[in-house]
């Protein structure tokens, strides 16, 4: 087998950061645990590439933030999905499932 590969493809963090939003609000090490969780260890979604992605989200009104005080009573930003980022999440997952079917049929030929 070759080596394990953990990068993204572009667009890819999108997705990942707004499906783990999708379930409730989360700060920055919640939002990063999500991610490996649902990517079962496969991503761990450094916090240089984390943040960046969140302040382009909440540019773009997909993402609000708000501070509270986390499970450790320390204060956080959490961060939670609007209207808007719920709908980016479905053109991201459509997005995500066309690629998908591409590269499939790529792969799969001849």
């Amino acid at each position: 087998m070759g080596e394990k590969r953990t990068d993204l493809l572009r667009g890819t963090l999108d997705l990942l950061v707004l499906k783990a939003l999708s379930l409730e609000p989360l700060h920055g090490v919640g939002i990063s645990r999500r991610i490996t969780q649902m990517t079962t260890g496969a991503f761990q979604v450094s916090f240089g590439s984390l943040f960046p992605s969140l302040h382009r989200m909440e540019e773009r009104g997909w993402v609000e933030a708000e501070w509270r005080t986390s499970e450790n009573n320390r204060r956080a930003k959490y961060y939670s999905l609007t209207s808007l980022g719920r709908s980016q999440l479905k053109i991201e997952e459509l997005d995500w499932n066309h690629v998908v079917k591409v590269m499939r049929a790529a792969v799969q030929s001849t």
